[in-house]
């Protein structure tokens, strides 16, 4: 399996990052499935960063074989929805688009992708207007709502697909809105689905 994901997807978490443009096109990146984290394990901060931060996102998985979906049969290919964090280096983020190198080490390092358990697609009124939300030791840090992302869900799928063949049991992370901040040992998340708990672990 693989993890897709989606940058620039917010427009306010884009203005807090110093990004004015707003993207044409899905900006996606990889991560590879050493990435996961699973089942509320806690996340360990890596030696090779001073500063990790939370992207928490709504992600998807993906049901059905697929290669090139035209946008109106996209919803036909995932069956799951939940949230997750994408964990980011920020500092080594920085320092290598500074030097203009390639930044998948500092999104894709081991344990960078937490995952929540998936609920099943019709649970839910609406994929494009969920409500999710990070608690860090008991306080709200970062919330958003499906219908302000740039592109929906069956624009990112459609999209991915012209470039990558979808397979069952890929996930996508799907953007973070406003909110992203920095992660410290002994921090508490807990993050939420329409005020349904979903995830629920430890930093160290």
């Amino acid at each position: 399996m693989k993890i897709i994901a989606v940058g620039w997807n917010y427009r306010e978490h884009n203005q807090e990052m110093n990004r004015m443009d707003v993207p044409q096109e899905p900006v996606l990146f990889m991560k590879p499935d050493s990435a996961l984290l699973k089942s509320n394990k806690p996340f360990f901060i890596p030696d090779f960063s001073e500063r990790v931060e939370y992207e928490t996102e709504i992600i998807i998985r993906i049901c059905r074989l697929g290669k090139n979906i035209s946008e109106r049969f996209a919803s036909r290919y995932y069956d799951g929805v939940g949230v997750g964090i994408d964990f980011t280096a920020r500092d080594l983020q920085q320092k290598l688009k500074s030097a203009g190198s390639p930044w998948e080490i500092c999104k894709a390092f081991d344990g960078s992708a937490a995952i929540s358990e998936f609920l099943p697609v019709e649970r839910f009124a609406d994929v494009n207007n969920l409500n999710f939300h990070l608690d860090i030791n008991g306080k709200t840090v970062q919330q958003g709502n499906t219908r302000d992302q740039i592109f929906n869900i069956d624009k990112i799928i459609a999209y991915a697909s012209r470039f990558f063949t979808l397979k069952i049991g890929d996930i996508i992370f799907t953007g973070t809105p406003a909110g992203v901040g920095r992660v410290n040992i002994d921090d508490h998340l807990q993050a939420y689905v329409e005020g349904e708990k979903l995830m629920d672990f430890y930093v160290r």
